[in-house]
């Protein structure tokens, strides 16, 4: 069983940035696609990011091109989410999430239907 676990949120102004990470106990992420979803209170959830089991290809929700960044360090068995020039709606429960590698990269990332779940953590944007 995948057990991922987040880190790196907290309180930001905006225009900030946060740099979130995501990692498994006792397994290797390696051969797993890895997304960002968030969910702000008494909104739906959303996907944020995704990249592939092997780095070389990612997805970013339109609201986020530009200011975030995903990318993942093998050797440390790490995700990341760097998130730059924050604003106010970015503000959420940012929840790390993994699918098994297959044909098509991040599929379950595009359906929003992910194997493993991790339990959030939250990013606040405010002055």
């Amino acid at each position: 069983q995948l057990q991922l676990v987040e880190s790196g949120g907290g309180l930001v102004q905006p225009g900030g940035s946060l740099r979130l990470s995501c990692t498994a106990s006792g397994l290797t992420l390696d051969y797993y696609d890895i997304a960002w979803f968030r969910q702000a209170p008494g909104q739906e959830r959303e996907g944020v990011s995704c990249i592939s089991s092997s780095g070389g290809s990612t997805k970013y929700a339109e609201s986020v091109k530009g200011r975030f960044t995903i990318s993942r360090d093998k050797s440390k068995n790490m995700v990341y989410l760097e998130m730059n020039s924050l604003k106010l709606e970015d503000t959420a429960d940012y929840y790390c999430a993994a699918e098994p590698e297959g044909y098509y990269y991040c599929s379950g990332y595009v359906s929003g239907h992910m194997n493993y779940w991790g339990k959030g953590t939250l990013v606040t944007v405010s002055s």
